[in-house]
Protein backbone atom coordinates (compact mmCIF):
# COMPACT_ATOMS: atom_id res chain seq x y z
CA UNK A 1 0.00 0.00 0.00
CA UNK A 2 1.44 3.60 -1.13
CA UNK A 3 2.21 6.13 1.28
CA UNK A 4 -0.08 9.29 0.64
CA UNK A 5 2.20 12.15 -0.87
CA UNK A 6 0.76 15.23 1.08
CA UNK A 7 0.20 15.81 4.88
CA UNK A 8 -3.52 16.42 4.07
CA UNK A 9 -4.12 13.25 2.44
CA UNK A 10 -3.10 11.15 5.84
CA UNK A 11 -5.63 9.16 7.81
CA UNK A 12 -6.29 6.86 10.66
CA UNK A 13 -6.32 4.33 7.86
CA UNK A 14 -3.01 5.76 6.03
CA UNK A 15 -0.88 6.94 8.02
CA UNK A 16 3.16 8.07 7.82
CA UNK A 17 5.32 6.73 9.78
CA UNK A 18 7.48 8.69 12.17
CA UNK A 19 10.30 8.22 10.44
CA UNK A 20 8.61 9.64 7.06
CA UNK A 21 7.07 12.65 9.10
CA UNK A 22 10.60 13.74 10.94
CA UNK A 23 12.16 13.37 6.92
CA UNK A 24 9.78 15.25 5.67
CA UNK A 25 9.34 17.72 8.82
CA UNK A 26 13.50 17.93 8.28
CA UNK A 27 13.41 19.11 4.46
CA UNK A 28 10.51 21.51 5.31
CA UNK A 29 13.05 23.26 8.21
CA UNK A 30 16.06 23.33 6.00
CA UNK A 31 13.80 25.54 3.23
CA UNK A 32 14.73 28.02 5.42
CA UNK A 33 17.27 30.72 4.58
CA UNK A 34 19.64 31.67 6.79
CA UNK A 35 19.19 34.58 9.13
CA UNK A 36 21.39 36.70 11.19
CA UNK A 37 20.61 36.34 14.98
CA UNK A 38 21.64 38.22 18.46
CA UNK A 39 22.08 36.14 21.71
CA UNK A 40 23.90 35.41 24.46
CA UNK A 41 26.19 32.44 24.68
CA UNK A 42 25.10 30.31 27.69
CA UNK A 43 27.31 27.16 27.41
CA UNK A 44 30.22 26.80 24.71
CA UNK A 45 31.99 23.47 24.78
CA UNK A 46 34.56 22.49 21.75
CA UNK A 47 34.88 18.39 21.50
CA UNK A 48 36.50 16.82 18.54
CA UNK A 49 36.80 20.40 16.91
CA UNK A 50 33.20 21.50 17.24
CA UNK A 51 31.82 23.66 19.15
CA UNK A 52 28.39 22.90 21.13
CA UNK A 53 26.74 25.98 22.60
CA UNK A 54 23.40 26.65 23.71
CA UNK A 55 22.71 30.18 22.63
CA UNK A 56 20.02 32.00 24.58
CA UNK A 57 18.14 35.10 23.97
CA UNK A 58 19.05 38.59 25.76
CA UNK A 59 15.25 39.63 26.96
CA UNK A 60 13.09 36.77 26.97
CA UNK A 61 13.55 33.18 28.15
CA UNK A 62 14.13 31.45 24.88
CA UNK A 63 17.52 29.56 24.22
CA UNK A 64 18.40 27.34 21.30
CA UNK A 65 21.13 24.48 21.05
CA UNK A 66 23.56 25.93 18.28
CA UNK A 67 26.19 23.46 16.70
CA UNK A 68 29.26 25.05 14.76
CA UNK A 69 31.61 22.30 12.95
CA UNK A 70 35.30 22.42 12.63
CA UNK A 71 35.16 25.00 9.55
CA UNK A 72 33.66 27.57 11.78
CA UNK A 73 34.40 26.15 15.36
CA UNK A 74 37.82 26.67 14.58
CA UNK A 75 37.68 30.65 14.58
CA UNK A 76 35.58 31.04 17.53
CA UNK A 77 38.07 29.51 20.37
CA UNK A 78 39.41 31.89 22.23
CA UNK A 79 36.73 35.12 20.97
CA UNK A 80 33.62 34.15 22.13
CA UNK A 81 32.87 32.36 25.76
CA UNK A 82 29.96 31.99 27.84
CA UNK A 83 28.76 35.16 28.59
CA UNK A 84 29.73 36.70 25.65
CA UNK A 85 27.32 38.67 23.51
CA UNK A 86 27.12 37.44 19.60
CA UNK A 87 25.21 37.55 16.87
CA UNK A 88 25.19 34.22 14.66
CA UNK A 89 24.10 33.40 11.16
CA UNK A 90 22.16 30.17 11.39
CA UNK A 91 19.96 27.81 9.87
CA UNK A 92 17.89 25.45 11.45
CA UNK A 93 18.36 21.85 11.53
CA UNK A 94 16.29 18.52 12.57
CA UNK A 95 18.09 15.51 14.06
CA UNK A 96 15.80 13.14 12.32
CA UNK A 97 16.61 10.04 15.20
CA UNK A 98 15.79 12.12 18.07
CA UNK A 99 13.71 15.36 16.57
CA UNK A 100 15.63 17.53 18.34
CA UNK A 101 15.72 20.86 16.68
CA UNK A 102 18.85 22.94 17.17
CA UNK A 103 20.99 25.97 15.05
CA UNK A 104 23.93 25.33 12.80
CA UNK A 105 25.97 28.38 13.08
CA UNK A 106 28.19 29.42 9.22
CA UNK A 107 29.29 32.25 11.01
CA UNK A 108 29.62 34.11 14.47
CA UNK A 109 30.61 36.57 16.07
CA UNK A 110 31.14 38.59 19.12
CA UNK A 111 29.20 42.06 19.44
CA UNK A 112 31.52 44.66 20.88
CA UNK A 113 31.08 47.49 22.94
CA UNK A 114 31.15 49.94 19.99
CA UNK A 115 29.09 48.43 18.02
CA UNK A 116 26.41 48.48 21.25
CA UNK A 117 26.86 51.94 21.65
CA UNK A 118 26.39 52.89 18.28
CA UNK A 119 22.56 51.11 18.77
CA UNK A 120 22.16 53.04 21.62
CA UNK A 121 23.29 56.17 19.60
CA UNK A 122 20.98 55.44 17.13
CA UNK A 123 17.84 54.42 19.25
CA UNK A 124 18.82 57.81 21.10
CA UNK A 125 18.35 59.68 17.59
CA UNK A 126 14.99 57.95 16.79
CA UNK A 127 13.42 58.60 20.52
CA UNK A 128 14.54 62.28 20.45
CA UNK A 129 12.76 62.39 17.05
CA UNK A 130 9.90 61.13 18.26
CA UNK A 131 9.92 63.41 21.64
CA UNK A 132 10.31 61.60 24.17
CA UNK A 133 12.83 63.76 25.39
CA UNK A 134 11.72 67.57 25.55
CA UNK A 135 11.92 69.71 27.90
CA UNK A 136 8.44 70.40 28.53
CA UNK A 137 7.47 66.87 29.02
CA UNK A 138 9.37 66.50 32.09
CA UNK A 139 7.41 66.59 35.70
CA UNK A 140 8.47 68.27 38.38
CA UNK A 141 9.14 66.27 42.02
CA UNK A 142 7.03 66.85 44.97
CA UNK A 143 8.55 68.76 48.00
CA UNK A 144 7.90 65.80 50.81
CA UNK A 145 6.77 62.73 48.81
CA UNK A 146 4.22 60.87 50.89
CA UNK A 147 6.09 57.61 49.45
CA UNK A 148 8.88 56.88 47.72
CA UNK A 149 8.97 54.16 45.13
CA UNK A 150 12.67 52.57 45.00
CA UNK A 151 13.51 50.11 41.82
CA UNK A 152 16.97 48.49 43.00
CA UNK A 153 19.25 45.30 42.81
CA UNK A 154 18.84 42.82 45.21
CA UNK A 155 20.43 43.57 48.64
CA UNK A 156 22.03 46.42 46.50
CA UNK A 157 24.90 49.25 47.89
CA UNK A 158 22.66 51.47 45.95
CA UNK A 159 19.33 50.56 47.94
CA UNK A 160 21.35 51.09 51.38
CA UNK A 161 23.14 54.32 50.27
CA UNK A 162 19.42 55.76 49.56
CA UNK A 163 17.73 54.58 52.13
CA UNK A 164 20.51 56.11 54.86
CA UNK A 165 21.33 58.99 52.95
CA UNK A 166 17.25 59.64 52.70
CA UNK A 167 16.65 59.58 56.60
CA UNK A 168 19.33 61.08 57.10
CA UNK A 169 18.31 64.40 55.79
CA UNK A 170 14.39 63.33 56.57
CA UNK A 171 13.66 61.19 59.26
CA UNK A 172 9.91 60.60 58.69
CA UNK A 173 10.67 59.38 54.68
CA UNK A 174 8.95 56.46 53.66
CA UNK A 175 9.62 53.92 50.68
CA UNK A 176 7.83 51.36 48.87
CA UNK A 177 10.93 49.44 47.70
CA UNK A 178 11.19 46.73 44.41
CA UNK A 179 14.09 44.28 43.83
CA UNK A 180 14.75 43.47 40.88
CA UNK A 181 17.41 42.45 38.14
CA UNK A 182 19.51 45.38 37.31
CA UNK A 183 21.83 43.92 35.25
CA UNK A 184 21.64 41.19 32.78
CA UNK A 185 19.23 39.69 30.04
CA UNK A 186 15.74 40.15 32.41
CA UNK A 187 17.01 43.16 34.01
CA UNK A 188 14.76 45.90 31.03
CA UNK A 189 12.02 43.71 31.18
CA UNK A 190 12.05 43.08 35.45
CA UNK A 191 12.88 47.39 36.36
CA UNK A 192 9.32 48.21 33.44
CA UNK A 193 7.31 45.42 35.13
CA UNK A 194 8.65 47.07 38.90
CA UNK A 195 8.23 50.67 37.38
CA UNK A 196 4.63 49.86 36.32
CA UNK A 197 3.41 48.65 39.44
CA UNK A 198 4.72 51.47 41.82
CA UNK A 199 3.09 54.18 39.01
CA UNK A 200 -0.56 52.68 39.75
CA UNK A 201 0.19 53.00 43.47
CA UNK A 202 -1.37 56.04 44.08
CA UNK A 203 0.42 56.20 47.30
CA UNK A 204 3.83 56.64 45.47
CA UNK A 205 4.12 60.40 44.74
CA UNK A 206 8.03 59.92 42.98
CA UNK A 207 9.80 56.30 41.72
CA UNK A 208 13.70 56.05 41.72
CA UNK A 209 15.34 53.76 39.65
CA UNK A 210 19.24 53.12 41.10
CA UNK A 211 21.99 50.81 40.40
CA UNK A 212 25.43 51.56 41.78
CA UNK A 213 28.13 51.64 39.13
CA UNK A 214 30.11 48.51 37.20
CA UNK A 215 31.04 47.80 33.51
CA UNK A 216 29.54 49.93 30.47
CA UNK A 217 27.71 46.85 29.66
CA UNK A 218 26.10 46.07 33.21
CA UNK A 219 25.16 49.62 33.93
CA UNK A 220 24.77 51.53 30.65
CA UNK A 221 22.93 48.88 28.32
CA UNK A 222 19.68 47.59 30.57
CA UNK A 223 19.02 50.90 31.36
CA UNK A 224 19.07 51.90 27.47
CA UNK A 225 16.87 49.24 26.35
CA UNK A 226 14.20 50.26 24.36
CA UNK A 227 10.66 49.06 26.14
CA UNK A 228 11.96 50.57 29.34
CA UNK A 229 12.57 53.54 28.11
CA UNK A 230 9.10 54.13 26.69
CA UNK A 231 7.38 52.61 29.72
CA UNK A 232 9.76 55.59 31.81
CA UNK A 233 8.20 57.94 29.18
CA UNK A 234 4.88 56.85 29.92
CA UNK A 235 4.50 56.73 33.13
CA UNK A 236 2.26 59.32 34.95
CA UNK A 237 4.07 59.23 38.55
CA UNK A 238 8.11 61.65 37.97
CA UNK A 239 10.85 58.91 37.61
CA UNK A 240 14.18 60.06 39.02
CA UNK A 241 17.02 58.43 37.50
CA UNK A 242 20.15 57.31 40.01
CA UNK A 243 22.76 54.84 37.42
CA UNK A 244 25.87 55.92 38.77
CA UNK A 245 27.82 55.60 36.10
CA UNK A 246 29.10 59.20 34.44
CA UNK A 247 31.36 57.84 31.76
CA UNK A 248 28.52 56.90 29.49
CA UNK A 249 25.05 58.27 30.49
CA UNK A 250 21.92 55.20 29.76
CA UNK A 251 19.16 56.47 27.64
CA UNK A 252 17.30 55.97 31.37
CA UNK A 253 18.77 59.45 32.18
CA UNK A 254 17.51 61.22 28.87
CA UNK A 255 14.30 60.50 29.46
CA UNK A 256 13.87 60.60 33.10
CA UNK A 257 11.82 62.99 34.55
CA UNK A 258 14.77 64.44 37.07
CA UNK A 259 18.67 62.91 36.62
CA UNK A 260 21.24 61.67 39.84
CA UNK A 261 24.69 61.55 39.19
CA UNK A 262 24.37 58.55 41.87
CA UNK A 263 22.47 57.36 44.27
CA UNK A 264 23.56 59.49 47.10
CA UNK A 265 22.43 62.33 44.81
CA UNK A 266 18.88 61.12 44.32
CA UNK A 267 18.57 61.63 48.04
CA UNK A 268 19.15 65.56 47.57
CA UNK A 269 16.66 65.28 44.96
CA UNK A 270 14.16 63.06 46.73
CA UNK A 271 13.92 65.21 50.09
CA UNK A 272 15.11 68.40 51.81
CA UNK A 273 17.11 68.39 54.78
CA UNK A 274 15.17 68.56 57.86
CA UNK A 275 18.51 70.40 59.90
CA UNK A 276 18.31 73.10 57.28
CA UNK A 277 14.62 73.46 57.21
CA UNK A 278 14.53 73.70 60.40
CA UNK A 279 17.40 76.04 60.71
CA UNK A 280 15.56 78.09 58.17
CA UNK A 281 12.36 78.15 59.61
CA UNK A 282 14.70 79.53 62.42
CA UNK A 283 15.19 82.25 61.00
CA UNK A 284 12.21 82.85 59.37
CA UNK A 285 10.68 83.30 63.02
CA UNK A 286 13.28 85.87 63.96
CA UNK A 287 12.74 88.04 60.57
CA UNK A 288 9.55 88.17 60.82
CA UNK A 289 9.69 88.94 64.82
CA UNK A 290 12.08 91.43 64.09
CA UNK A 291 9.96 92.47 61.31
CA UNK A 292 7.14 92.69 63.63
CA UNK A 293 8.85 94.90 66.57
CA UNK A 294 10.10 97.13 63.54
CA UNK A 295 6.58 97.82 62.34
CA UNK A 296 5.49 98.18 65.82
CA UNK A 297 8.06 100.84 66.66
CA UNK A 298 7.34 102.73 63.74
CA UNK A 299 3.37 102.95 63.93
CA UNK A 300 4.05 103.55 67.71
CA UNK A 301 6.41 107.00 66.80
CA UNK A 302 4.00 107.45 63.45
CA UNK A 303 0.93 107.78 66.38
CA UNK A 304 3.07 109.81 68.89
CA UNK A 305 3.70 112.13 66.23
CA UNK A 306 -0.01 112.29 65.15
CA UNK A 307 -1.26 113.25 68.86
CA UNK A 308 1.13 115.68 69.50
CA UNK A 309 -0.05 117.84 66.53
CA UNK A 310 -2.18 120.82 67.15
CA UNK A 311 -5.13 119.50 65.86
CA UNK A 312 -5.31 116.31 68.60
CA UNK A 313 -3.63 118.37 71.23
CA UNK A 314 -6.23 121.32 71.15
CA UNK A 315 -8.77 119.87 69.22
CA UNK A 316 -11.31 123.25 69.66
CA UNK A 317 -8.68 125.51 68.05
CA UNK A 318 -9.88 123.76 64.61
CA UNK A 319 -13.62 124.52 65.71
CA UNK A 320 -12.10 128.28 66.44
CA UNK A 321 -10.53 128.67 63.07
CA UNK A 322 -13.41 127.60 61.57
CA UNK A 323 -15.65 129.45 63.27
CA UNK A 324 -13.92 132.67 62.54
CA UNK A 325 -13.83 131.64 58.92
CA UNK A 326 -17.52 130.86 58.88
CA UNK A 327 -18.70 134.54 60.67
CA UNK A 328 -15.90 135.76 57.66
CA UNK A 329 -17.87 134.36 54.93
CA UNK A 330 -21.05 135.27 56.70
CA UNK A 331 -20.23 138.72 56.43
CA UNK A 332 -18.76 138.87 53.12
CA UNK A 333 -22.39 136.54 51.76
CA UNK A 334 -24.70 139.69 53.35
CA UNK A 335 -22.56 142.33 51.99
CA UNK A 336 -22.55 140.89 48.73
CA UNK A 337 -26.45 140.47 49.14
CA UNK A 338 -27.09 144.37 50.17
CA UNK A 339 -24.84 145.06 47.53
CA UNK A 340 -26.49 143.36 44.47
CA UNK A 341 -30.46 144.48 46.55
CA UNK A 342 -29.20 148.24 46.51
CA UNK A 343 -27.85 147.74 42.79
CA UNK A 344 -30.99 146.05 41.92
CA UNK A 345 -33.31 148.71 43.54
CA UNK A 346 -31.80 151.33 41.64
CA UNK A 347 -32.49 149.87 38.45
CA UNK A 348 -35.86 148.85 39.42
CA UNK A 349 -36.41 152.62 39.99
CA UNK A 350 -35.08 153.79 36.79
CA UNK A 351 -36.48 151.48 34.79
CA UNK A 352 -39.66 152.49 36.05
CA UNK A 353 -38.84 156.24 35.50
CA UNK A 354 -37.97 155.47 32.21
CA UNK A 355 -41.38 153.41 31.22
CA UNK A 356 -43.35 156.04 32.70
CA UNK A 357 -41.62 158.63 30.88
CA UNK A 358 -42.45 156.82 27.37
CA UNK A 359 -46.25 156.00 28.53
CA UNK A 360 -49.29 158.20 26.84
CA UNK A 361 -50.12 158.74 30.62
CA UNK A 362 -47.20 160.29 31.31
CA UNK A 363 -47.92 162.93 27.82
CA UNK A 364 -51.37 163.10 28.78
CA UNK A 365 -49.78 164.40 32.54
CA UNK A 366 -48.15 167.89 30.87
CA UNK A 367 -51.15 169.19 29.29
CA UNK A 368 -52.14 166.88 26.17
CA UNK A 369 -55.07 165.47 25.25
CA UNK A 370 -56.21 162.78 23.03
CA UNK A 371 -59.19 163.56 20.82
CA UNK A 372 -61.43 160.67 18.80
CA UNK A 373 -63.51 161.21 15.89
CA UNK A 374 -66.58 159.04 15.60
CA UNK A 375 -66.64 157.57 12.18
CA UNK A 376 -69.14 154.77 10.39
CA UNK A 377 -66.78 152.36 11.87
CA UNK A 378 -66.63 153.60 15.40
CA UNK A 379 -64.37 156.16 17.15
CA UNK A 380 -60.65 156.97 15.67
CA UNK A 381 -58.01 158.65 16.85
CA UNK A 382 -57.76 162.50 15.24
CA UNK A 383 -54.59 163.42 13.62
CA UNK A 384 -55.40 166.24 11.42
CA UNK A 385 -58.47 168.82 11.77
CA UNK A 386 -59.23 168.99 8.00
CA UNK A 387 -60.78 165.51 8.33
CA UNK A 388 -63.52 166.71 10.18
CA UNK A 389 -66.74 168.49 9.49
CA UNK A 390 -68.46 170.95 11.23
CA UNK A 391 -70.95 168.95 13.61
CA UNK A 392 -69.04 165.43 13.97
CA UNK A 393 -69.20 164.27 17.49
CA UNK A 394 -65.75 164.18 19.51
CA UNK A 395 -64.26 162.65 22.69
CA UNK A 396 -61.77 164.34 24.40
CA UNK A 397 -59.24 161.85 26.84
CA UNK A 398 -57.33 164.56 29.34
CA UNK A 399 -55.10 163.35 31.93
CA UNK A 400 -57.81 162.87 34.37
CA UNK A 401 -61.55 162.03 32.52
CA UNK A 402 -62.88 162.21 29.35
CA UNK A 403 -65.17 164.50 27.85
CA UNK A 404 -67.33 165.20 24.35
CA UNK A 405 -67.64 168.24 22.10
CA UNK A 406 -69.06 169.02 18.79
CA UNK A 407 -67.11 170.43 16.09
CA UNK A 408 -67.82 173.58 15.26
CA UNK A 409 -65.18 175.83 13.83
CA UNK A 410 -62.65 173.98 11.63
CA UNK A 411 -58.69 175.10 10.76
CA UNK A 412 -55.98 172.79 9.28
CA UNK A 413 -52.91 172.86 9.62
CA UNK A 414 -51.63 176.17 7.49
CA UNK A 415 -54.80 178.54 8.55
CA UNK A 416 -54.75 180.97 10.78
CA UNK A 417 -56.29 179.64 13.69
CA UNK A 418 -57.06 181.68 16.90
CA UNK A 419 -54.34 180.73 18.58
CA UNK A 420 -51.76 181.67 15.86
CA UNK A 421 -53.79 185.24 15.71
CA UNK A 422 -53.39 185.89 19.94
CA UNK A 423 -49.67 184.60 19.67
CA UNK A 424 -49.40 187.24 16.65
CA UNK A 425 -50.95 190.00 18.61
Amino acid sequence: MSQPAQAQDTSAETPWPLSTYSSKLKAHIEMAPPTWVEGQLVEFNLRNGNAWMTLRDLEQEVSFSTVAWRTVAGGLNGTVSPGSRVVALVKPNLYEKSGRLSLVAQQMKPVGLGDLLARIEQLKQKLAAEGLFRAELKQSLPVLPLRIGLITGRNSDAKKDILRNTHARWAAAQFEIREVATQGPTAPQEVAAALAELDADASVEVIVIARGGGALEEVVLPFSDERLIRAVAAARTPVVSAIGHEADRPLLDEVADMRASTPTGAAKLLVVDEAQERENLSQARERMSSGVERLLRRETDWLQAVRSRPVLAQPQDMLSVRSQELAGLRRRALFGMESALARGTDWVSHTRARVRSLSPQSTLDRGYAVVQAQREAGWEVLREAGTLTRGDQLSIMVASGELTARAEEIYPRDQNTPQNRKAAQ
